[in-house]
């Protein structure tokens, strides 16, 4: 395929996607004096405070129902949602849904707005499930852990579009003042031409993999998988797309969510992971138009030095954007430039809150900003569609990990159009489901 933009490439999954739009009413334009109903999928702690933060975005939204694979982490968030929002929790035990189906119930409840918070491999069948439902939807990053996923995403955005119906992504640090000043002056030429970017994610290290021996006898092994999801790159795409995806994702923002031509990479896996097939550090090489490069250095290791920094090289200056700690971007170029809002220390709001359960204001808590202007669009009516760039920042991490895994030279199209299809068909929990082994560089194939 020849190379082209990237919002062209959508369509590539079809032209069956032009569906009739809603006309604005029950679902594109609710009046603040109805009550919009909210629906949970994923339970865990990233989920759950999503779900108080809808909450907390509007007088009249309430939670309606739940889901979740399994029991644990739905009653658990249960519990605590009751507890915080005791008016709000409207989720009754007929409404608290458990399994591989618990996802398409939530959906066929009566919610009007759902938020995608399960592992990443099951993103692109749920947010997909949630469109052709017609219901609004906050999609946790990253949005797929494979092509294919990517291609599906590209497909659900496009309906959403079609539909009036806004989405949300999960890349919480677009969602910031301060960021969102420091980019527009970055494109507006602060710095002159944009040269190089070099984006470091040096993180906490992935919840090791649990031992062989310490899995329950009974326990099939899509169960086991999912239990420890972090370690398998079907589920979590890698910790590059899991985690650093964020760096990625500051990357495309720098470049205005320009398409890289290629990436190279190198990577692989330090620390022992019993059964586990992610690599725990990579450093991938984005090459861009006009010879303009990128630079992700990615590395969960315990520890290590910690630092989720950019640097911003231009033809006429620097940009700096800072680590957790000290979230005030700066400029020095034509003009020097520092963000004068309030020194936001995400790493200590995030403490602070208990995984993210709490909001400290929309102006100063990206979690909550996203849920509040997602719950504003739908009330005005002007539906927010983040659709085109969460999938364009998904599919770069997911090219750089190919990169990683393979040792090759990857082009943007390969990363497209590649047909390795990570997560299973068809899910069942007595299933066997044998456990892909880790990738080498110079022996896996690039598929």
């Amino acid at each position: 395929m020849a190379r082209r933009d990237f919002l062209k490439t959508s369509a590539l999954v079809g032209s069956a996607l032009a569906l009739p739009a809603l006309m604005p009413g029950k679902l594109s334009a609710r009046g603040n004096t109805d009550t919009l109903r909210v629906g949970l999928i994923g339970c865990g702690d990233r989920g759950a405070g999503a779900a108080s933060q809808a909450l907390y975005a509007d007088q009249n939204v309430v939670l309606t129902a739940m889901g979740d694979a399994f029991e644990e982490p739905l009653q658990r968030s249960h519990d605590v949602l009751q507890k915080m929002h005791p008016d709000k929790m409207k989720v009754t035990p007929e409404k608290c849904f458990v399994g591989l189906d618990a996802y398409q119930k939530v959906i066929d409840s009566g919610v009007d707005v759902v938020l995608l918070a399960t592992p990443p491999g099951f993103r692109p069948v749920h947010l997909k499930a949630a469109v052709d439902a017609g219901k609004h939807a906050y999609c946790e990053k990253p949005m797929a852990t494979d092509a294919p996923g990517v291609r599906s995403v590209m497909a659900s955005v496009k309906a959403a579009k079609a539909k009036n119906l806004s989405l949300v992504a999960g890349f919480f640090i677009r969602y910031l003042d301060g960021n969102r000043e420091f980019y527009q002056r970055i494109h507006a030429g602060a710095i002159g031409d944009l040269r190089a970017v070099y984006a470091r994610h040096y993180s906490f290290p992935i919840r090791p993999m649990p031992p062989a021996s310490d899995r329950p006898a009974k326990m099939g092994d899509l169960e086991w998988q999912m239990r420890t999801w972090n370690n398998f790159t079907w589920l979590s795409g890698d910790g590059y797309v899991e985690a650093a995806c964020h760096s990625v994702d500051r990357v495309g923002w720098a470049l205005k969510d320009q398409s890289p031509l290629k990436a190279v990479a190198v990577g692989g896996r330090q620390t022992p992971n019993h059964q586990g097939n992610i690599f725990d550090h990579m450093f991938v090489v984005y090459e861009f138009p006009d010879d303009v490069r990128a630079f992700v250095a990615h590395r969960q290791i315990p520890n290590c030095h910690f630092d989720s920094s950019d640097e911003l090289i231009g033809s006429a200056g620097f940009g700096k954007f800072p680590t957790f700690g000290s979230w005030t971007p700066s400029i020095k170029g034509k003009e020097d430039w520092r963000y004068p809002g309030p020194n936001l220390d995400l790493g200590e709001l995030y403490a602070k809150s208990n995984n993210n359960w709490h909001c400290s204001g929309p102006k100063t808590d990206p979690w909550q900003r996203q849920q509040s202007e997602l719950i504003a669009s739908i009330r005005s009516g002007k539906p927010i569609n983040d659709g085109e760039w969460m999938a364009h920042s998904t599919l770069m991490a997911i090219m750089g990990r190919m990169a990683a895994y393979t040792g090759q030279e990857v082009t943007w199209e390969q990363a497209l159009n590649s047909q390795e299809k990570l997560v299973p068909e068809h899910l069942d929990w007595n299933m066997k489901l044998d456990i892909a082994p880790m990738a080498v560089p110079g022996v896996t194939k690039l598929i």
